[in-house]
């Protein structure tokens, strides 16, 4: 029974094509950064980050009571 299976799964990867492989290349940067950033800059970063991540949640905790109601 192995054998059938071997010789499926030989057919099969048979009739795949095979066209030339495409070689992904990542563009990273090592350098450093021209203008590091400031501590303000830093600040109204994480500050953003903050507010688009807690706001729903907060904005969903204070209008809970209105969630619960079933109009």
């Amino acid at each position: 029974m192995s054998g059938v299976l071997r010789g499926i799964a030989t057919a099969r990867s048979a009739l795949v094509p095979r066209g030339p492989a495409v070689t992904q290349r990542a563009s990273l940067f090592t350098r450093p950064p021209k203008d590091p950033l400031g501590p303000v800059e830093t600040g109204i970063g994480l500050g953003m980050f903050a507010l688009a991540i807690l706001g729903p949640a907060g904005w969903v905790l204070a209008n809970l009571e209105s969630y619960k109601k079933k109009d």
